[in-house]
């Protein structure tokens, strides 16, 4: 058999195709997230040698991933700035980039990302937030001879519609006339007006579980509401509880979809404490409190097998200073909702939608991330947080957590957000 000779030209090519390969292949020995080369020489490696910049080596995926995002972790932001980063590729069941990921951080509202994975888990998807109208004593005539009981259960979405619903529910007992007492049951929870850390400059809600449009001003918009009904009040207010013998004729109750919907999309902090202290109530603690609360969330972090005891929760909005969680957290949170159909089932339609909805309506409009990347948005000072899912190019299902600490300029860290989730979703 003859032997073939190769010319000069040829040889050149096989030589720049064995170094090429040379060059790559370690790549697909990498541990994950180990994207930069250990190599401690100071030879210029292969590609420098020939005059190739590392972009135009193709990587496999997810390597192709790790190396751009390491790219983006060069930038000058960081040099005064910190961020926490890990991405989860959940058909894989495996992390693909971590970078300070266990480092503790303020969550800002993507504590409510915790909040909501909790409830879902604790309370269930059918839950109701209620509001109760309850009465003792005798309707003698048109007149009710005794007590009327608004029984608060720190719905946040009870509006005029409702309490003209109780106001009618009064008329269709053929009561014209209240003689007695209108009493503010709050003993849902505590006599806490505010969240633990909040600062006292932001424009906070109070929170009451008795609430009209939001706002604490339940008995007064109730008596009104009544006499513009034509109801005669001889009545004293006062706050108590309702006694076990009270009868309850009417409830209003919104679901916990329509909780989640505006918690998340339009970042609701109101809708967010609300939900923290349905956690707190459902020890069965009476009056709920932040720390019954916390308690919950606790023995989750503590069952997805992380340590509650490394986190600190204050609060269920991500308002409070004094929150401090880490992507690996957030991460790990994603995870277990995922796994479980029915929570993340509730979860993942009440997220914001890239360039379409909610906080995300007009970030990343791109062709591979618009309508797919489904996030959490977080802004306190010095803070800006992003954590949720997206689909790779690859059709992986993956989930993220981003949280930038120690930003002049929030809008640098959501720009820093926004090229990540990028990276993730492009080919």
């Amino acid at each position: 058999m003859m032997k073939r000779i190769f010319s000069l030209p040829e040889r050149r090519k096989y030589l720049i195709t064995f170094l090429l390969s040379l060059l790559v292949c370690p790549v697909f020995a990498q541990v994950e997230n180990e994207v930069v080369d250990n190599d401690d020489s100071d030879e210029p490696d292969s590609a420098v040698v020939l005059g190739l910049s590392p972009d135009t080596i193709t990587r496999p995926w997810p390597q192709s991933v790790q190396y751009r995002l390491a790219q983006l972790l060069e930038g000058d932001m960081f040099k005064t700035s910190q961020v926490g980063i890990m991405v989860y590729d959940l058909d894989a069941d495996s992390a693909i980039f971590k970078y300070n990921e266990r480092q503790l951080m303020r969550p800002a509202s993507t504590m409510k990302v915790i909040t909501a994975i909790t409830t879902i888990d604790q309370l269930g998807g059918d839950y109701q937030f209620k509001t109760d109208l309850c009465y003792t004593g005798k309707i003698e005539g048109r007149t009710l001879r005794g007590d009327v009981y608004c029984v608060g259960g720190f719905d946040p979405r009870f509006n005029s519609d409702d309490l003209n619903a109780f106001v009618e529910a009064i008329k269709k007992m053929g009561v014209d006339t209240i003689h007695g007492r209108i009493i503010a049951d709050k003993s849902m929870k505590d006599d806490e007006r505010y969240g633990e850390g909040w600062c006292w400059d932001d424009d906070n809600w109070t929170l009451s579980p008795l609430l009209i449009s939001k706002k604490d001003q339940f008995i007064s918009r109730f008596l009104q509401a009544l006499v513009t009904a034509n109801v005669v009040l001889e009545v004293t207010t006062a706050e108590g509880r309702k006694p076990n013998d009270a009868y309850c004729i009417v409830t209003r109750f919104h679901t916990i979809d329509q909780i989640l919907m505006r918690m998340l999309k339009e970042s609701d902090n109101l809708y967010a404490e609300s939900m923290f202290y349905q956690l707190a109530a459902s020890t069965g603690n009476r009056p709920a409190s932040a720390r019954s609360a916390r308690t919950v969330i606790k023995r989750l972090v503590n069952k997805i097998g992380l340590n509650a005891s490394n986190y600190k929760f204050a609060d269920g909005s991500g308002l409070s200073l004094y929150n401090y969680v880490s992507a690996e957290l957030e991460v790990s949170m994603l995870r277990y909702a995922y796994r479980n159909e029915n929570i993340y089932h509730h979860l993942i339609q009440a997220l914001p939608i890239a360039g379409q909805d909610g906080t995300l309506k007009k970030r990343m409009r791109g062709a591979f991330t618009n309508g797919n990347v489904k996030a959490k948005t977080g802004t306190v000072t010095g803070v800006s947080s992003l954590a949720g899912y997206c689909t790779s190019s690859n059709g992986h299902r993956l989930c993220f957590s981003i949280i930038n600490q120690g930003l002049l300029h929030g809008k640098n860290g959501r720009a820093f957000q926004d090229k990540v989730c990028t990276v993730l979703c492009q080919p």
